[in-house]
């Protein structure tokens, strides 16, 4: 199988190459120069001063895994992405240095900033990424599983691939599909689990690297939860942002930190009211979820390296994982926040956004506390409110029912809910209410920072509902003279708490046909958004972090 897929992928490169030799820039006023400088180039320096020979050698295997992963990931978001690549390098387009630099920023020939313009030929990126035939159809997916319902657990999993072979459509393993980088994980894997000498990460490690070849995870996951020490990595397939056609298939990722123990201890306070949390959500008790465990983990980390999924485009500034609801069920799920990526993107992004969003007074008001403690509470936030639901009779979960939908409603309900819980923690005295205007001013000003990752980003389509809503019951209105948004505050506080049971009501009830309804009625920026992000050109968009290639 693998022969004859490298043999396809090769008549693939000679093809496009012959069709896209002499194409040129596009003409339609797409400046791809402009587009790759929206990315800012920060170099990430971390101590690692006190890490152990053993943890050294450990972090630097590891740094290994990039290559394979990064190389499965390219894969996933498009099948025939090494070939495209490869026909870049031997075409005779202007600027092939930007564009080949703009394709290892996105890791494509699509900008995901500007709707998946293709800057390169003129086949547009697949909504099922690489993990389905580009010319696969919902309905010939279904219909097919339909005719063969003993498929059916295969054709949704979230780690195979699906292809067709002659007139059929078959699964792959994951495993399978992506043997040789598989087969270089598994070695490395196994490589650092050799080195390390605390002993949770090594038994990580050797569950995950059998995980690579079994396509089975809920056992490294559940080791991965336990992992202590200075080191803590996760490495596997994860997200479901990719697979924009069913919302199914994880994407292979990378995030290796080291931890701050001072820091993770001063966080850890918050996950003793996890429960209180859930109980407080302004919905009633049957959309409340209980059965999830609410021990997680709470960790202030700074990114050595990352792979794959966290390599390109927009970075990400914290997580939560695993996405297992068995593993959530049983331990919770470990929220770890990157230090080191959150300050740069504050400093250089939000802060100099404050002052074009807000009215003067207001945008004075935006603090780095509170994009730290907003991303804190956005990630325990995923780990509340419906997982495993029942529809019809049926034991299904939230985002088994509301398939491509899923991404944008959870990003948006874990941004809002956040909101709710940290004036929760305010009231609970955990915080300091005095600095509400402070909490509320810098989320909204963050909506701002996210819709500009793009219209097809899960980030941006959360944060827009929230935008529509705010405008929609007078939270915030538009000072015609300053050309600037003002927030009533109050106002603000109200809809936090309406807009939080909203997102929950759409996941509890599990109908696709009201979450896409909910997702349509907000989801569009109106001509005031468009004029604020249209001055925000000097701004960075993101970062481009540059990592250390070993410690």
């Amino acid at each position: 199988m693998r022969k004859i897929l490298l043999t396809t992928m090769a008549a693939t490169a000679f093809l496009w190459g012959c069709q896209t030799m002499d194409k040129t820039m596009p003409t339609d006023g797409y400046d791809i120069t402009a587009q790759y400088n929206k990315f800012k180039e920060v170099k990430m320096d971390v101590d690692t001063s006190f890490l152990s020979p053993s943890e050294r050698a450990v972090v630097n295997k590891l740094i290994e895994a990039n290559k394979p992963l990064n190389e499965i990931y390219m894969l996933q978001l498009n099948a025939d992405n090494p070939a495209i690549r490869e026909s870049i390098v031997n075409s005779s387009v202007p600027h092939k240095k930007m564009v080949l630099k703009m394709f290892d920023l996105h890791y494509g020939p699509c900008d995901a900033l500007d709707g998946n313009h293709v800057f390169f030929g003129d086949t547009p990126c697949p909504d099922g990424g690489g993990f389905y035939p580009a010319d696969m159809t919902k309905t010939e997916f279904e219909n097919w599983i339909a005719a063969h319902p003993a498929d059916e657990a295969a054709f949704r999993s979230g780690y195979t691939v699906i292809r067709r072979e002659s007139d059929k459509l078959i699964a792959i393993p994951y495993s399978e599909a992506y043997a040789p980088q598989i087969a270089e994980l598994v070695r490395i894997v196994n490589e650092a689990a050799d080195l390390s000498n605390e002993p949770t990460l090594k038994k990580f490690l050797r569950l995950r690297a059998k995980s690579f070849e079994s396509n089975d995870y809920f056992e490294s996951e559940m080791a991965w939860m336990d992992l202590e020490g200075n080191i803590d990595v996760a490495i596997g397939p994860y997200e479901v942002y990719d697979d924009q056609l069913y919302g199914y298939k994880t994407a292979f990722e990378m995030f290796l930190t080291v931890k701050n123990p001072d820091e993770s201890a001063a966080l850890a306070k918050y996950k003793k009211y996890l429960r209180d949390m859930e109980a407080n959500l302004p919905v009633d008790d049957s959309y409340k979820n209980f059965s999830r465990g609410f021990e997680s983990p709470i960790i202030a980390a700074y990114q050595i390296q990352g792979g794959g999924d966290n390599v390109p485009g927009i970075q990400t500034i914290a997580f939560n994982l695993p996405n297992d609801e068995r593993v959530r069920e049983a331990k919770g799920a470990k929220k770890v926040i990157l230090n080191n990526v959150l300050g740069a993107k504050y400093d250089r992004i939000l802060g100099p956004i404050g002052e074009r969003v807000l009215v003067p007074e207001q945008a004075a008001l935006t603090t780095k506390k509170y994009m730290a403690n907003g991303t804190l509470f956005h990630e325990l936030s995923h780990s509340l409110g419906p997982g495993n639901i029942t529809v019809d009779g049926r034991e299904t979960s939230v985002a088994a029912e509301l398939k491509e939908l899923y991404s944008g409603i959870e990003e948006g309900k874990a941004d809002i809910m956040g909101i709710y819980n940290i004036l929760f923690m305010m009231e609970k005295g955990e915080l300091p209410v005095s600095e509400k205007q402070q909490m509320l001013s810098t989320h909204f000003t963050g909506i701002f920072r996210s819709v500009r990752f793009g219209t097809e980003s899960a980030h941006a389509k959360g944060r827009t509902i929230q935008y529509n809503y705010y405008r929609s019951t007078g939270a915030v209105s538009w000072d015609e003279d300053l050309q600037r948004f003002r927030i009533d505050y109050d106002r603000m506080e109200q809809a936090v708490s309406e807009l939080t049971a909203m997102f929950v009501m759409v996941q509890g009830d599990g109908d696709y046909d009201k979450a896409k309804a909910f997702l349509d009625k907000y989801g569009s920026l109106d001509d005031q958004a468009r004029t604020i992000l249209n001055s925000l050109d000097g701004i960075p968009v993101d970062i481009r972090p540059i990592y250390p290639d070993g410690i």
